[in-house]
């Protein structure tokens, strides 16, 4: 008998934790390598998920082309505020109560924290960042409401000011029941209701002078 002494290899064990680590660092890294490629010719003959969204997308944005990488979830507002630094765009509620969030989508005031971004692509987006001409005019729903003084804390001015837009382009001439009306999608937390009619007023007003 041979007096070799054959020593065995030990057994390699791998813990549940590196192995989850692994298969997550594995998905990101054909993740990233499907998106680094997007657009291109495919690899390997490989074909787009069907119903999959497109991630990097193009939005007309207060006039401009932004050039924006999205989540398929995500909401308009959080591409506005997070994504394209227009603050303007403020969150309340974010379940389409409250109106804080109010932009304009085609000329139309809409909820953006419940829009998703990839479906307004091939709209045009109105912020209050983009009410402001090149020259530095303000619009006469921004004129209005300064002049009046109509919010308290104005934590919900933006959305307010982007329905008064809606309105004076809608009907420039407006009595104060439907102003109420037009404004009925937007809360204010102060309750300074009154105040904020008689700048809707004043703000038609303007928008007429203009006209």
């Amino acid at each position: 008998m041979s007096d070799v002494e054959i020593i065995g290899t030990p057994e390699r064990t791998v813990s549940r934790r590196k192995f989850i680590m692994g298969v997550i660092a594995a998905g990101a890294t054909t993740s990233s390598v499907g998106y680094l490629f997007r657009g291109s010719t495919p690899l390997l003959g490989a074909l787009p998920v069907q119903g999959s969204v497109e991630r990097l997308v193009t939005l007309n944005v207060n006039g401009q082309q932004r050039r924006v990488d999205v989540l398929p979830q995500e909401t308009l507002a959080m591409t506005l505020r997070y994504k394209l630094g227009l603050t303007g765009t403020k969150f309340g509620c974010d379940r389409a109560e409250c109106g804080a969030c109010t932009v304009l989508i085609d000329g139309v005031p809409s909820y953006s924290c419940s829009v998703l971004t990839h479906t307004v692509r091939r709209q045009e987006i109105t912020t209050i960042e983009g009410l402001e001409s090149d020259d530095g005019t303000l619009h006469p729903v921004q004129e209005a409401v300064l002049d009046e003084g109509g919010f308290q804390c104005a934590f919900c001015a933006p959305g307010f000011i982007m329905s008064m837009v809606a309105m004076v382009e809608a009907n420039p001439n407006p009595t104060r029941e439907e102003a109420a009306h037009a404004l009925s999608g937007n809360l204010c937390r102060c309750a300074d209701y009154n105040k904020i009619l008689t700048s809707a007023m004043r703000a038609a007003e303007y928008a007429r002078r203009r006209a």
